[in-house]
């Protein structure tokens, strides 16, 4: 596959140092982390940079479900494999498919041995194996209840480290520096990073390789389970550069996140998921007259897919005219939700709601970005020089919408195979950076406006109509004048949303039909016409080209 022609890169104040390195990795959740873990253990100069001032700050150290594996010998891989090609819709890649399943339990196994602690049964011997929408059977590894993401974190965090203290070690962790755009060389490989330091200048770290581990782009909409930190940086930054996107139409909304009351704030930018687990366990959505959602909808009724459960829960607040549902657990008794969701309890307690006594006050909200950019599972994508792993890349795993539990798993399994990778490489130096035009950024002002848009015509339930109208308001929003101003978060925020919201609702716009977590109203049914990839790469002048791509097709040829 050729890279296409580089878009171009934001317009801000010149450099003022520059540093050089192996490789530079961008984001600190379990993808990033385990890439460079790898790459200390083999002596492999690199950089890992996070944008938060802790390198926790990540959408793994939020994640409340757990690791999907084939652990139990009631289990096989072939099930494993199924249940995911059947909540991907007909757009999973069978091969990166059974290379997630088969790589699994050794990237689990390997997280063990690094010191994380899974919960067991009560005998103590073998782990406590949970049941997740969509999953046929229980194969879910959890931590301290609703604590999968953050043990995650805190056991790569911690391995690192160690690594890091290492005498000679060659590998450096950077937080508080916000990765601005992918350098080029005169050839159009990645050449390093140009970044921003908490002070506010600009730098440029030279590298043979970069790594997007940048998470998803939920902050685009009002009501999302993403950090604030995710706003879609990894793809603007891969547009940007001349990468190719897949399927980015495809944004996973989950079906339990807490209604925000006005005035309710925010933990960590983010409103609190309510997890897949909670129904794992028996947990049922209910209206406000008491009456089931799900009952009749799917043969797995709560349990049923993300996509199946957002939908209904649309479909019954526009009949009923409810702001939000409710999800029912009061059979739970106070002791099951100490010891089997005790941050959840806790969240919702410091928020005025017992779940033991009373239903949760819950609506879909944008959780999961299952496109982004076109990679293989070892990272490697239209770019030489760039990968991208973790929920940024479109591997084919995720497909049209993402089993639960398989995200931290992909990021392991992707981390692991990627800093393999990159540890084996044989020693290169990537050519002089080159400047590419000038690319204005978007007034920090209209963060509101995108957020109004994605939230009413690009959510759960879409149409042609609203697409348009979608588009026409993104296109006009403000920009600032190409003048390299000084930058601040809010600006680069607010111009990567901007840019991640034109490419979603512009694929959105081009599939006319219903599959996995898109769904449009003026074409309901799913089309065997549509069961191709969206390829989306910028043209010669940085307009979105989207052509179809067949299922299972080479991503990278670098």
């Amino acid at each position: 596959m050729t890279p296409t022609a580089p878009a171009g890169a934001l317009a801000t104040p010149a450099p003022t140092w520059r540093r050089e390195t192996g490789a530079v990795i961008i984001g600190s959740g379990a993808a990033g982390l385990a890439t460079a873990v790898h790459l200390a253990e083999a002596g492999v100069p690199a950089m890992l940079l996070t944008r938060a001032t802790d390198p926790a700050d990540s959408s793994t150290d939020w994640a409340q479900g757990g690791l999907a594996a084939v652990w139990d010998s009631a289990d096989s891989p072939e099930a494993h494999v199924a249940d995911t090609l059947t909540a991907g819709a007909g757009l999973c890649d069978p091969a990166a498919v059974r290379t997630l399943v088969d790589a699994a339990p050794h990237a689990v196994r390997r997280l063990i041995a690094l010191g994380a602690r899974f919960d067991r049964g009560g005998d103590g011997d073998d782990y406590d194996l949970h049941l997740e929408g969509g999953h046929s059977t229980r194969r879910i590894l959890h931590a301290r209840g609703d604590g999968s993401g953050r043990e995650v974190e805190r056991t790569l965090v911690n391995a690192l480290r160690r690594r890091l203290d290492r005498p000679g070690c060659s590998v450096r962790l950077r937080t508080g520096l916000r990765a601005v755009d992918v350098l080029t060389d005169a050839h159009g490989a990645a050449a390093g990073v140009r970044v921003r330091d908490a002070t506010g200048r600009i730098g440029d770290l030279l590298a043979d390789s970069v790594v997007l581990a940048t998470g998803g782009a939920g902050q685009a909409w009002t009501l999302t389970s993403n950090p604030g930190v995710a706003t879609g940086d990894g793809l603007a930054m891969a547009w940007r550069v001349g990468a190719v996107l897949r399927d980015v139409e495809f944004t996973q909304f989950h079906p339990t996140i807490l209604h925000r009351r006005t005035g309710q704030e925010r933990s960590g930018g983010r409103d609190v998921l309510i997890s897949e687990a909670v129904r794992g366990e028996g947990a049922v959505l209910i209206d406000h007259a008491g009456r089931r959602v799900m009952a009749g909808v799917h043969p797995l009724a709560d349990l049923a897919p993300r996509d199946v459960i957002s939908a209904a829960m649309h479909a019954r607040m526009l009949a009923t005219g409810e702001e939000y549902l409710l999800l029912d657990a009061r059979h739970f008794s106070a002791r099951a939700w100490a010891t089997k969701f005790p941050g959840i309890l806790a969240m919702l307690r410091e928020r005025g709601i017992d779940p033991v006594t009373e239903p949760i006050p819950v609506r879909p909200g944008a959780h999961y970005l299952c496109g982004g950019v076109a990679a293989d599972m070892d990272g490697r994508t239209s770019v030489p020089g760039l990968y991208a792993i973790g929920e940024v890349a479109a591997t084919g795993v995720q497909g049209a919408n993402r089993l639960a539990s398989n995200s931290v798993t992909e990021a392991l399994v992707m981390g692991d195979r990627c800093g393999q990778l990159l540890a084996s490489a044989p020693p290169g130096r990537a050519g002089e950076p080159v400047e590419r035009p000038a690319v204005a950024l978007t007034d920090a002002a209209a963060r509101t406006r995108i957020h109004g848009i994605m939230d009413t015509y690009v959510g759960v339930l879409r149409t042609a109509e609203g697409l348009d109208a979608a588009i026409d308001g993104l296109d006009a929003l403000p920009t600032l004048p190409v003048t390299r101003p000084d930058v601040d978060d809010a600006t680069l925020d607010t111009t990567a949303l901007h840019a991640v919201g034109r490419l979603i609702a512009r694929a959105a716009r081009e599939r006319d039909e219903s599959r996995g977590a898109h769904r449009r109203a003026d074409h309901p049914q799913t089309s065997g016409d549509w069961e191709s990839h969206l390829r989306l790469a910028p043209g010669a002048a940085g307009e979105i080209v989207i052509t179809h791509e067949p299922v299972g097709a080479v991503v990278a040829a670098v």
